[in-house]
Parts: structure tokens; C-alpha cells; sequence
């Protein structure tokens, strides 16, 4: 099974970006997807973003335009490049493997924790 492991988050002001990275243990083709997701305090985790094995990319509308997800496949690593970031974006960011039915099912990780500041 493929593990994935979250990193790049910290503190940024408002309107600025962040570079999230999810780097895989194993080759990430076997994947079909790969979903970032959010989770604030008191509120349920969110899928924000995903991108499957075919490059095909999906968002949530409060995201699209600012935040693109992206692949190295040299380095079995996907990306979520933030910009414009808002406070509303402060959460705590997971990635995790997504079946073909939307569903992620990899084990979840300690994520990385994303702050904007206004």
C-alpha cells in the first residue's frame, strides 16, 4: 500500500502562497487519485482538491482560481500550490488516496497545518 505524507504548511498573511507537497513511499501510479483535503477546527473534513492518474484535476469552488494540484511523477509527489490565500483556508491539510468512487481510503496522516493570517 502507498503511503503518503503531507508537508510544506506554516504561517502566511493574507494574499499570500504556499506550496503543500504529498510525497508517496511507493509508485503513485497505482493510485487513481490523489485528493487534498481540509479540516478546520469544528468543522468536517473537505476534499479541496484532487488530480487523478490521467491528469485530470477537480476543485471546490471557493479554491478554483487560487489553488492548483499538480504531479512530479519523477518523484511520486503531488502538489498544492495556494494562492491568494484567505483565513477562511486556515485548516489543517491532508492528502489521501481517492478510489474510482470518490473515496478516500489510505490511512490519514498528521497532515500539515496551514495559518493565514489577516
Amino acid at each position: 500500500q502507498v503511503q503518503l505524507v503531507e508537508s510544506g504548511g506554516g504561517l502566511v498573511q493574507a494574499g499570500g502562497s504556499l506550496r503543500l507537497s504529498c510525497a508517496a513511499s511507493g509508485n503513485i501510479f497505482s493510485i487513481h487519485a490523489v485528493g487534498w483535503y481540509r479540516q478546520s477546527p469544528g468543522k468536517q473534513r473537505e476534499l479541496v482538491a484532487a488530480i487523478t492518474s490521467a491528469d485530470i484535476t477537480n476543485y471546490i469552488d471557493s479554491v478554483k482560481g487560487r489553488f492548483t494540484v499538480s504531479r512530479d511523477n519523477a518523484k511520486n509527489t503531488v502538489y498544492l500550490h495556494m494562492n491568494s490565500l484567505k483565513p477562511e483556508d486556515t485548516a489543517v491539510y491532508y492528502c489521501n488516496a481517492v478510489s474510482t468512487t470518490g473515496i478516500a481510503y489510505g490511512d490519514w496522516g498528521q497532515g500539515t497545518a496551514v495559518t493565514v493570517s489577516s
